[in-house]
Parts: C-alpha cells; structure tokens; sequence
C-alpha cells in the first residue's frame, strides 16, 4: 500500500514465485510485466532488465504538492514499451531537506519490482552541481540488491555541457553521458546522448519528454524514456536508470 501496487502472490516452496497472468490488471488498474524466470550470475531482480531495451519512467502526480506547493516524496512508474510496469520508485527523504535542499537535495531511491522487494537502491549524496565547483560535482551510487554496489553515475566538469560518466563497481569508466547546452526547452524532448567511453560511438539515450504546456508550466513532474541495447549488461542498465535519476 505504501508503495502503491498489489505485490504479486508466492505459493512455492523454496520462495518461487507464481508469474502474474500476461496483461493481467492489478486492483489499481496497473498491468505488470511477467515476472521472468531467475537468470545465473544476475543479481535478483533485475531479470526484467534482461529482456527489454526501453524504459519509460513516468513521474506520479502528487495531490497535496499540486494544491499546496509542499513538496512531497516523488513516485515514479517503470515501465516497459508494451506499457507494463516493471518497477516502482519512491523517493525516500524527510521534508526538511526537501524543503531546504530542493532539487539538490540528497535522497534514497528505492526501486521495487512486482513482488514487493527492493531490488535496487540509489543513494545521492549532498553535492553541488555548479561548473565553479570541480571538487564536489554530482555522483549517484546504484546498490542492487541493496548493500551491493554495482555502479556510479558521475557527473564530469564542463563549462557549458551536462557531462556524466557511468562507472562498474570497481569505479571503471564504461560509458559517457552528454546532455544539450541548454536543457530547457519548449515544446520539444531534452536528448542526453550515451556514448562509449571515448565517447565515438552512440550508446543509448536518456529523454526527457515534454509533457504538454500546462504539465510543464504548473507541475514539477516529469517523464523519461531511456534507451539502452538489449545486450547491454544487465547491471550497467540499472546504473543507466540511476543515471536517469540523477538528471
């Protein structure tokens, strides 16, 4: 309930789960993807991720911050290109630092599949995000499961650009993330382009969507879409919704 999905039931012994029936809804209308069979040497959970090159992430309208301006915990849906959700987000932070830190503040993500569990963590510290401070620019750690760091997300200094670097656990550069000179744009998407590490050969991509004039002008929610090859591994597509995040 807090989390706002119907977790799927158990009925194995051993903790197998029963897969949902396809396009099956749950009592809130949601249709979750299948849940896939376990894969070797693949961190519990991110099976999902095995199986689709698109993540669409929709931003969950917020009653009390619309009427009042508070700002609340952010909600997030993953879902994949069939419109099945694959995971759930919440924003785990205390109203002080959301109401005194804003955008920049630190926060916990919590990402949940369709059994309940927390499969992945991410953890943003306080940092700054100004090109006049090098020494203490953004980073994003991705824990999955959580307590097993699998990534960073590590924004790069420049003067003018958007400029991040996805790292394995053992703080390796395996991708570049570079974003528009100007990331506020009317009517149309915000492109932050994935490139290979020296930075010659397209990747993937991260968008933020435009939502239409009156989302834009009198919310704060927003939408992504992250594109990634299939064959991409597994972990680095979790530290690539991570990156998302960040941004």
């Amino acid at each position: 309930g807090n989390y706002g999905f119907q977790a799927q039931p158990m009925a194995f012994p051993g903790g197998y789960a029963v897969p949902p029936v396809q396009n099956q809804p749950t009592m809130d209308r949601t249709i979750w993807m299948p849940i896939p069979p376990a894969i070797p040497n693949c961190p519990p959970g991110l099976e999902y991720l095995t199986q689709i090159d698109q993540v669409l992430i929709h931003q969950q309208l917020e009653l009390l911050e619309i009427v009042t301006g508070f700002e609340t915990n952010n909600k997030y849906e993953l879902k994949n290109a069939l419109g099945q959700r694959v995971y759930f987000a919440a924003e785990d932070t205390d109203c002080l630092t959301r109401g005194c830190c804003g955008p920049a503040r630190p926060f916990t993500m919590r990402i949940i599949d369709n059994l309940g569990h927390e499969v992945i963590r991410l953890h943003r510290p306080l940092r700054c995000s100004s090109c006049c401070c090098p020494c203490c620019l953004q980073e994003l750690e991705v824990q999955a499961p959580p307590g097993t760091t699998v990534g960073y997300v590590v924004q790069n200094w420049h003067a003018c650009l958007p400029k991040f670097t996805i790292q394995d656990e053992k703080r390796m550069d395996i991708l570049k993330i570079i974003g528009p000179c100007i990331v506020c744009r009317c009517c149309e998407d915000i492109n932050f382009e994935v490139k290979s590490v020296d930075e010659t050969c397209a990747v993937g991509r991260i968008s933020k969507q435009w939502t239409g004039f009156v989302r834009e002008a009198f919310t704060d929610t927003d939408n992504f879409g992250i594109s990634f090859p299939m064959d991409l591994d597994v972990k680095m597509k979790a530290v690539m919704i991570g990156a998302c995040f960040l941004i």
